[in-house]
């Protein structure tokens, strides 16, 4: 019989196997305290490939020792749906494991909908399409909704480790020397996938020969060979690949257009979209922000340009984004506004919403002096007219300063001082 693969055999067996998603099922989050109690309901689990959404689900009935059954919402038939409710029905509870959940049919959806309601199937529905969007509101009301995030380099590598060290499940049997460079590749170059990883270590264990002492010896190269990707590590404790990330911003900050587009050129050949996309939004808003607006809206229609054409060509948009981005003037006014706000909230510095601000719209606020004496801007010349927004304990408080980097935020500083001495 032939072996199932390693991610496969290495699939946890309890929710204290779990790699990662520790807001979900670390002790006292919320899907630990289901298992728990073994109060489970059904759930909806969606994130990127890879990440650990059948791993929860499977350890989440072994860990409360209820039938556990998978299915795919397009690949398998209402009556494959028939043969888990009849199996509910004869042992009470069933976890049903639905790949694809956001493609189920009606017909299969309106089978589903009652055994949901009296809790003989606890359905774990997969998906990594966005539930709000793609899931139908009937399902969605029935499931809580929980966001998978893709894994740390850190917590890729112990899973991977575990899967050397395992030698039921693993490749604890053999005599598997891997270099640190080629550990860490594995475990960064798969962007949070740990079941691409495992792939990725799988090809490499089984492909190496053993040398005479039958040890099978893996290096960075053999790894960059089984993950597809080029290593961009620099250093054995794994900073290489955010040196870059940093480099990248810092570059495109201070308006060095080629430093910018070398450092994007070694995440392209890394195939590292998402953390070049996060990256590019972020510098948008972060450190372009009011001096240039459009460069935000601009540097996403680029990200999603980049994301459906896919690599080589994807480098084309992106390389338009970091040019503008490099050579807009830069204006990081809103990032210290805000800061400067959530500061003076998290010391608890608040004070009471003035009366007239709050809300007049249920019976008996007048009598509360709620809303009374607001003026109503619209009603005066210019839509504008001087009152106290902010509470008396921070009345006179300035957060936003106007940078005078770009002719759009210039703009904003004229009405800005305009509407300051107004007050």
């Amino acid at each position: 019989m032939q072996q199932k693969p390693l991610a496969y055999r290495m699939r946890p067996r309890t929710i204290e196997e779990v790699s990662g998603q520790e807001h979900l099922v670390g002790d006292g989050k919320i899907i630990a305290r289901m298992v728990k109690a073994k109060q489970l309901t059904s759930m909806i689990l969606y994130g990127p490939p890879g990440i650990g959404k059948t791993s929860i689900a499977s350890a989440i009935a072994g860990s409360t020792k209820y039938a556990f059954r998978t299915l795919n919402a397009v690949t398998n038939n209402k009556k494959d749906m028939e043969i888990v409710a009849a199996e509910a029905k004869m042992s009470g509870k069933v976890i049903l494991l639905l790949d694809e959940v956001h493609r189920l049919d009606k017909a299969k959806q309106d089978f589903l909908l009652p055994y949901l309601e009296n809790g003989m199937i606890v359905l774990i529905g997969a998906t990594t399409s966005n539930p709000y969007h793609a899931i139908n509101p009937a399902i969605r009301s029935r499931c809580q909704i929980f966001e998978l995030k893709p894994l740390s380099p850190v917590e890729v590598r112990q899973t991977l480790t575990r899967a050397l060290e395992d030698e039921e499940r693993g490749f604890g049997g053999l005599k598997v020397e891997i270099s640190d460079e080629a550990l860490l590749h594995f475990a960064q170059g798969s962007n949070g996938d740990v079941r691409s990883s495992l792939n990725a270590l799988e090809l490499a264990v089984l492909s190496t020969d053993k040398n005479k002492d039958d040890i099978i010896h893996i290096d960075v190269k053999t790894a960059e060979e089984c993950l597809q990707k080029k290593s961009l590590v620099a250093d054995k404790d794994g900073d290489g690949h955010y040196d870059v990330l940093s480099a990248f911003q810092k570059s495109i900050r201070g308006s060095d257009v080629n430093a910018a587009l070398h450092y994007l050129g070694r995440l392209i050949e890394a195939g590292d979209m998402p953390s070049i996309s996060r990256r590019l939004i972020v510098i948008a808003y972060e450190d372009v922000g009011l001096a240039n607006p459009q460069a935000g809206a601009r540097t996403l229609a680029a990200i999603e340009t980049a994301e459906r054409i896919g690599f080589p060509e994807a480098r084309i948009p992106l390389a338009n984004a970091v040019i503008e981005l490099c050579l807009s003037p830069k204006s990081n006014s809103a990032v210290l506004a805000i800061s400067a706000a959530l500061e003076d909230i998290q010391k608890g510095i608040v004070g009471e919403i003035p009366d007239h601000l709050r809300d007049a719209h249920y019976k008996g606020a007048k009598e509360l002096g709620r809303g009374i004496g607001y003026k109503y801007p619209h009603d005066y010349e210019n839509g504008w007219v001087p009152q106290q927004y902010l509470p008396n304990k921070l009345k006179n408080k300035q957060y936003y300063q106007p940078k005078k980097t770009g002719k759009f935020e210039q703009a904003l500083a004229v009405v800005y001082a305009k509407l300051t001495r107004s007050k």
